[in-house]
């Protein structure tokens, strides 16, 4: 049994510095391969630097939509398409809306999210989403740009059934974060029972968000495990069972990853 750790932040500095460890840790674990989504284009060098130096870790490239700074590069379509068309990169990302830290006009916020929908569509690779507090907008956003046409992943899920179904509707899976081990995650537990086994993913969103019995400290994609073993919990199944299936749907989902696939 293999897993994948469909979203984790290995350039993060609480990582970065400790990737050969990580890495073994990965493999005791039967964590075989990782995504090291992008955050913010000045960062994507280093991203990419890891996923080309490690045949099982893959990279995506986005600008979060978080992303506030004066000095920050705003992604353009053809500078997204650029970067995307290295073979390591197997996604646009991580992109979406955020409306939970910041107030005011979210204008910019929903434009960059555009740009990320029309570059995803140009190069024909999914998407990977966060929304947080927005997903009305969220989903409104992909209808109106056609995400569909490429799909992705509703990363580290966090809202309610309706959203699950809307997304799954649009043809995106649903990936889980340690946030699912959490005793008081009762919704996002029933969630994680509803969604279709084989539109389903797991992940660490590392170095955030350590799953019980890590909570609290820096996570990492070893921790998906436990991810895993929580969804299989949940719906009856056995740990082999999720992590086939998981597995499975992630080099669906990503087809491209399949020819670097050496863990």
């Amino acid at each position: 049994m293999q897993l994948v750790d469909s979203h984790c932040h290995l350039d993060f500095p609480e990582l970065h510095g400790a990737l050969p460890q990580l890495l073994k840790h990965m493999a005791a674990n039967h964590v075989g391969w990782a995504l090291c989504a992008g955050v913010t284009l000045e960062r994507f060098p280093t991203v990419l630097d890891i996923a080309r130096r490690h045949p099982n870790i893959f990279a995506a490239v986005g600008v979060h939509p978080d992303t506030d700074e004066e000095d920050a590069e705003e992604p353009t379509v053809e500078r997204l398409v650029a970067l995307a068309a290295d073979p390591k990169v197997i996604a646009i990302g991580e992109t979406g809306l955020d409306y939970y830290r910041l107030t005011g006009d979210l204008e910019w916020q929903r434009q960059r999210f555009r740009v990320h929908i029309a570059a995803a569509r140009q190069c024909r690779k999914p998407l990977i989403i966060h929304t947080r507090a927005a997903s009305a907008d969220t989903l409104r956003l992909l209808r109106e740009e056609h995400g569909r046409d490429v799909g992705g992943i509703f990363h580290c899920f966090t809202e309610d059934m309706e959203t699950a179904q809307a997304a799954l509707d649009l043809g995106f899976d649903v990936s889980f974060s340690g946030i699912v081990t959490f005793k008081n995650a009762k919704a996002l537990k029933e969630v994680a029972q509803f969604v279709p086994l084989d539109r389903l993913l797991i992940e660490t969103d590392a170095p955030y968000l350590a799953p019980t019995p890590h909570r609290g400290r820096t996570n990492e994609p070893a921790y998906v495990l436990h991810v895993a073993e929580e969804i299989a919990r949940l719906r009856g199944l056995t740990l082999e069972e999720v992590g086939a299936a998981t597995t499975a749907n992630f080099f669906r989902l990503f087809p491209t990853a399949k020819e670097g696939a050496h863990a």
